[in-house]
């Protein structure tokens, strides 16, 4: 029997590529997980509780759309946010994660055609990975632009050929961006949401990492659409709870943006998808309307940031990042560096080619290693000076 051939050329996904890089050699010392980006700070403590007042809600089906009071909260921190007036009925959707959302956008909004020929999404490269499989599960064409430190580490839009944008469908954003912490200034969103006017594509605007900044907090899509008058339908924006509150297994965030695409991406969710458990809304509801635990969580990543600068500081080619929580480490060979480093110290970390693409001008991540700042302080302490140790003695 045969198999489907449409996502017959992925390459294995990053952890597993990494398993198989790691696993048949035995670490150089105590292990110590840098690789993944699964937060480890303190959870709220009113999660648990919160839980169980409302574990009866098990016993329902969750509403397709949310409940109102998760969908109200949600628009009230975008007000708060980014001063951007968000209609809870039309404009938000609470998300079961925001892969989901990610995923599913494309499906819902990526039309079959763009001027008579198949439709381009553009990626960023390197990129989160779930880009490439919503583009390749419409039949698009997934298009891959460099974001390296000669254009910021966010891709050059602008500098496209104009028949290539003119079959654009879609743009994926990730601002701050993942793996390179960088951040797309109002300035760069302006000149993006233009060209989506002039070239009449959407804009997918992952900003999942909004949250962990240093120094002034990260404009936003919707926010720039809404200074600047945009059409609201050229914009979805994605959050989530994961990074923010430090909740990645409560599978919460939401997609916000023009009626259309809302009630879209609601219909699709109707037949091919599954609303978050009603007590974890609950949670969510709770968590978008409080403020104190991200500046403490903040707080502590700008600790470790800190330690980084420290360590790096010297290296030629560190970039100190913007925000979010990955360090983007200049190498010689990422994939030699990740296994040297486990072999002689137990620290793992990724090899920065695992989340790019192959280009004609090279894999723009075979170069770094990626380094997740999630342990506790002293452990990222530890495991950062054995990297300086090992691969920049």
């Amino acid at each position: 029997m045969d198999f489907p051939e449409r996502f017959a050329n992925l390459p294995d996904y990053a952890f597993p590529r990494l398993r198989a890089l790691l696993d048949g050699h035995a670490p150089g010392g105590d292990v110590l997980h840098m690789s993944i980006g699964e937060p480890k700070h303190p959870f709220p403590v009113w999660v648990s509780s919160i839980i169980s007042e409302y574990a009866h809600e098990f016993g329902k089906y969750p509403p397709n759309e949310g409940t109102p009071e998760l969908r109200a909260a949600i628009a009230g921190w975008l007000q708060t946010r980014y001063g951007v007036t968000a209609a809870p009925d039309t404009q938000v959707f609470p998300l079961n994660g925001t892969r989901e959302g990610l995923f599913n956008a494309c499906l819902a909004l990526c039309p079959e055609t763009k001027g008579g020929k198949t439709p381009v999404v553009l990626i960023p490269n390197p990129f989160y990975q779930v880009y490439t499989v919503a583009a390749q599960a419409v039949g698009a064409e997934p298009v891959y632009l460099p974001a390296t430190a000669e254009t910021g580490f966010l891709p050059d839009i602008a500098g496209q050929p104009a028949e290539l944008l003119d079959r654009t469908a879609i743009v994926y954003l990730c601002s701050p961006s993942n793996p390179q912490g960088a951040v797309a200034s109002r300035a760069y969103w302006a000149e993006l949401l233009a060209l989506a006017e002039k070239h009449d594509f959407r804009i997918f605007a992952d900003e999942c990492y909004s949250e962990l900044y240093r120094g002034a907090a990260p404009a936003g899509a919707m926010q720039v659409a809404a200074e600047t008058g945009a059409d609201p339908e050229r914009v979805v924006v994605f959050h989530s709870l994961s990074k923010r509150s430090n909740l990645p297994g409560l599978r919460s965030g939401f997609a916000a943006g023009g009626p259309g695409c809302i009630a879209r991406m609601q219909q699709l969710r109707a037949y091919a998808g599954a609303p978050l458990p009603l007590p974890l809304q609950r949670v969510a509801e709770r968590a978008w309307a409080d403020e104190a635990h991200v500046a403490a969580n903040r707080a502590l990543y700008g600790e470790k940031f800190e330690i980084a600068d420290e360590i790096f500081g010297d290296v030629p080619g560190y970039r100190p990042p913007e925000a979010g929580f990955f360090l983007w480490l200049p190498v010689a060979d990422g994939e030699a560096a990740t296994l040297k480093l486990w072999q002689e110290t137990g620290v793992r970390v990724l090899p920065g080619a695992y989340l790019g693409r192959d280009a004609p001008g090279g894999n723009p991540g075979q170069g770094f290693i990626r380094v997740a700042l999630v342990a506790p302080r002293e452990d990222t302490r530890r495991g950062l000076k054995a990297i300086r140790r090992c691969l920049y003695a």
